[in-house]
């Protein structure tokens, strides 16, 4: 498809070139790896994105990271596969649905559960790819052959069998217990989906009577004055001195006038409060724990719905913060309470829906973790396992040994449901049968004989004519108590294994979304079957991810993969940074400060985009991210252009393709060949150890500096001569550059694709040619010495020109005095270069020079530059000038003295902050006394 172009458009125009080429590489296959066997292996997992989400500045930094260390690999010869896929994000998705039945006047209940998902699979095929096309058009060459979804036939089957094993072995059970409850979203939420935000609350004083002395109290201090109705105690620490004698008291909990005990308990806090607390075990997970020392009882007065229960008498029925109004109310009529005070403290909410959380008491399905959790730190401990920065491996030991069980189970219709069953006959508590015990509640009444049923036992509901489909499809919670009978199956069975009924309920649940995501590095490539995916490419080798699902993803895949496949599921761990404004702050709609890739993308092309995240993405520091480094960037691919058209400009005087360090003679082409071996070798180990800024600033500093602003025009000293250097130069020029693109393909896959196959016409693409390797060329350590004492002379003599305004048409006699025989052989071999590229109308050369009168100088290490300026600028003109910028850099140097000498200021501004005003205020120096020096010169001039 594609041909050599004769004509080269004059800039880079990305929105041209993009689509077509990643179409192109599409179609060739390109994306999936090599089926020769003989090539290693090298395998990434994509962290699954949201199946309801667009890409953000994460997702880019991620995907950008991943992209350009398996086109690395890609171009190393390794069998590079890059997995890409999407999660079902169950409580997410969930709502995306809802809102818009919502929209239509209708609810997912009275849809019933088979509509439901059958609405949401809708949406999932119209709309829940996006982010696949945007991760495209960032480049992102995925083997899009093998894209998976959390809920594809093979990873529920996965699924299905991870839980089954895991419930056979006894790893995963029920229980009663409190968990986070959302009132809007009907779910159980583990501690990592409950996001605390620091919210301005009150502390309300309570007078709790004393039952044997009502006119005597104990205060009580609480953010939750609502919870106080499930009070079953109320506790002191046993130090305090101010409760010792009315430990073991009863109190009348007022408003409800139940009898509670005072307490002992050594977590009690004396220094919040009064020192006494109320005890709510239905409703605080400390208070919880607390009852379970003391063999309190558990009163429930918040339902699931965020409403006030039968237990709390006049208040049923209530919302819970309506409730809390009329509870203040009440106290205060009766005089009970004491005061308020302005308070700040945590509160948790719902990470998807951000209502305010409930500690509620539920049964719900928990793995076994500590058994997991001990191989899966012993990996990491072990070394086969490592995390980068290495610092995080701090915070995954911590979470590790301290982890508790994980509820694993949602009040949710979309998502992987629990292969669980119940038999309704089987005899239970007491003898009773199942059926008599599971609770149903309905979401609406089901009205029958004119008689409204709003739930019941599902044995009731059977008597009734409610037949088990109508149960399931309408019910808004089936209650289930834990001690009741229950069997796994991998298929839905037909009849109870313990009496032989055929009336079964499967669980109502689904299985918390992590659960699937935590099979991702083995799920995906097929197993529970033993495919040849499997074997080749488990275990993966890197994981590139944020610091945010280290708990959630990253700790649950180890174990998950040391339990079911014996290894671990991947032998690094990436730790990426934020992506933050240009002002360090986090991005959110609600400061305004988001950008969109799309955008950036859109503006500036992918490449510009992609080079400026590679290149900020310094290990352990966010990035500070703003569309003038973007753009920035774009001049830079500009720059790439530019070059490429002035060699192109010579195409016709190349003669070889290849070019061996031992064959050329030239210095120049010596030391640029030895300065790509370097580059060749620092980006490879920079990419080798993720350290994807340095890869990018040493590919960056070598194209722009070394190759276009020295290499380039010293080229151009041979190129628009007469000589016999040109073949060799020409030749030597496409080799470095095609070298070049080779090393920026991985962060800039267009520009330099579009350059490789359109431009010089080659036949294959670059994305599998072979990636330069540091055994390419030799290095010449004598050429670099040499050019570097012939780059300084050139960088001296333009120092002068600069730093006293001389301009640029003027040509300059230059006086070098060399201080070893070494360095005058050297000058003198690059003598042409020197007079042409410092624009010298005359240079000498020698050791016996001496310094004119009214002459600038630049002192090296092993010469002196005498250049004469008479003549050559207005003396009265460039003595203001410079006694002007003296002044200004001395306010400079002042300011930023007493700055540096402010304690405060070292001591609160940010790290970046004062490296980069000491850096400056060492400049500044050296300018200064650059200033003074010249000022003197224009003294001699006068004198």
């Amino acid at each position: 498809m594609f041909k050599k172009e004769l004509s080269i458009s004059e800039i880079y125009k990305p929105q041209e070139i993009e689509k077509k080429l990643y179409s192109f590489w599409e179609e060739k296959g390109f994306f999936k790896p090599d089926s020769d066997s003989e090539k290693p292996s090298y395998c990434i997992v994509i962290p699954p994105p949201n199946v309801t989400g667009t890409l953000h500045m994460g997702h880019a930094l991620n995907a950008t990271l991943q992209d350009i260390l398996i086109r690395w690999k890609r171009m190393l010869g390794y069998a590079a596969l890059w997995i890409p896929g999407t999660d079902h994000a169950g409580i997410a998705t969930q709502n995306v649905v809802e809102r818009q039945l919502l929209q239509e006047g209708i609810d997912r209940y009275q849809l019933g559960r088979t509509a439901f998902l059958e609405r949401v699979w809708q949406w999932k095929e119209s709309c829940g790819g996006r982010i696949i096309e945007q991760l495209k058009r960032i480049g992102a060459s995925c083997d899009w052959s093998r894209l998976r979804f959390t809920m594809d036939e093979g990873l529920s089957q996965a699924v299905k069998e991870v839980f089954l094993r895991l419930f056979e072995e006894g790893l995963i059970y029920r229980d009663l217990r409190l968990i986070n409850w959302c009132p809007r979203c009907h779910t159980a939420l583990s501690d990592l989906e409950v996001e605390h935000e620091e919210l301005e609350g009150k502390l309300y004083y309570i007078k709790y009577p004393l039952k044997e002395d009502p006119e005597k109290f104990i205060t009580v201090a609480t953010t939750r004055p609502e919870t106080m109705l499930g009070d079953t105690a109320v506790a002191v620490n046993p130090e305090d001195k101010r409760y010792k004698n009315l430990i073991g008291k009863v109190l009348i909990l007022p408003l409800i006038n139940r009898e509670i005990p005072v307490i002992a308990d050594s977590a009690v806090d004396m220094e919040f409060g009064t020192g006494a607390v109320k005890v709510t075990p239905s409703h605080d997970f400390n208070d919880a724990e607390m009852a379970q020392r003391h063999n309190l009882p558990y009163v429930c007065v918040i339902n699931e719905e965020g409403r006030m229960t039968e237990e709390a008498g006049k208040y049923k029925g209530l919302e819970r913060y309506d409730a809390r109004n009329k509870i203040i109310n009440d106290l205060t009529e009766l005089g009970l309470l004491e005061k308020t005070e302005k308070h700040k403290h945590a509160v948790g909410h719902c990470y998807r829906c951000k209502t305010v959380i409930e500690p509620f008491q539920t049964v719900q399905w928990y793995v076994k973790i500590k058994p997991l959790a001990e191989e899966a730190v012993r990996v990491v401990e072990e070394g086969k396992i490592k995390f980068i920065p290495e610092g995080w491996v701090n915070n995954y030991y911590a979470w590790m040994r301290d982890i508790k069980d994980w509820c694993i189970s949602r009040q949710l219709w979309w998502g992987h449901r629990i292969p669980v069953w119940y038999c309704a006959e089987c005899k239970t508590i007491d003898g009773k049968e199942q059926g008599d015990l599971i609770e149903i509640l309905f979401y609406k009444p089901i009205t029958l004989n004119g008689k409204e049923i709003w739930g019941g036992s599902f044995n009731e509901l059977k008597k009734l004519g409610v037949s088990k489909e109508e149960i399931e499809q309408r019910a808004k919670m089936i209650k289930i108590p834990k001690e009741i009978k229950h069997f796994a199956n991998r298929e839905e069975p037909k009849t109870c294994p313990y009496c032989g009924s055929k009336e079964l309920i499967q669980d109502p649940d689904v299985l918390d979304t992590w659960f699937s995501s935590a099979l991702w590095p083995f799920s995906t490539l097929g197993w529970p079957e033993e495919t040849e995916d499997l074997k080749r490419f488990y275990p993966t080798n890197v994981l590139v991810t944020g610091f945010d699902i280290i708990f959630f993803w990253v700790a649950r895949m180890i174990m998950m993969g040391m339990k079911f496949m014996k290894d671990v599921p991947f032998r690094d761990v990436y730790i990426h940074a934020l992506v933050r404004d240009s002002k360090g702050q986090k991005m959110s709609k609600s400061k305004g400060n988001v950008i969109d890739p799309i955008v950036m993308i859109e503006k500036y092309g992918a490449d510009a985009f992609r080079f400026t995240l590679a290149a900020f993405a310094a290990q352990g520091r966010d990035i500070k991210f703003s569309e003038e480094r973007v753009e920035g960037y774009r001049h830079f691919i500009n720059k790439i252009w530019n070059a490429m058209k002035f060699i192109m400009s010579f195409a016709h005087l190349r003669t070889k393709e290849e070019v061996k360090l031992e064959d050329v003679k030239s210095l120049k082409d010596r030391w640029i060949l030895s300065k790509l071996s370097d580059a060749i070798y620092e980006t490879n180990r920079a990419l080798d150890a993720y350290r994807f800024n340095d890869a990018a600033g040493t590919v960056y500093q070598f194209l722009w500096h070394e190759f276009c602003d020295w290499y380039i025009e010293l080229s151009k000293v041979v190129l628009y001569s007469d000589t016999e250097e040109k073949d060799e130069t020409v030749n030597c020029l496409f080799y470095v550059f095609e070298n070049i693109l080779k090393l920026l393909h991985p962060f800039m896959p267009y520009v330099t694709e579009e350059i490789w196959l359109n431009i010089l016409g080659k036949e294959k693409s670059l994305m599998i040619s072979l990636y330069p390797t540091h055994d390419l060329i030799n290095k010449d350590e004598e050429a670099i010495d040499k050019m570097e004492h012939i780059i300084e002379a050139i960088s001296g003599i333009r120092s002068i020109r600069g730093e006293l305004n001389i301009a640029p048409s003027l040509n300059v006699d230059v006086y070098i005095k060399s201080l070893t025989p070494q360095a005058e052989n050297i000058l003198n071999e690059g003598y042409q270069f020197i007079l042409k590229l410092a624009k010298a109308k005359s240079l000498k050369i020698q050791k016996d020079l001496s310094r004119a009168k009214g002459s600038a100088v630049s002192v090296k290490k092993n010469f002196e530059i005498y250049i004469p300026i008479k003549g050559l600028i207005d003396i009265e003109q460039e003595k203001k000038r410079l006694l002007k910028e003296l002044q200004k850099t001395e306010q400079d140097i002042n300011f930023l003295n007493k700055k540096l000498m402010n304690e405060d200021f070292i001591k609160n501004a940010p790290e970046d902050v004062v490296k980069k005003d000491k850096e400056k205020y060492e400049g500044l120096l050296v300018k200064h006394d650059k200033i003074k020096e010249n000022l003197s010169v224009i003294e001699e001039l006068k004198n």
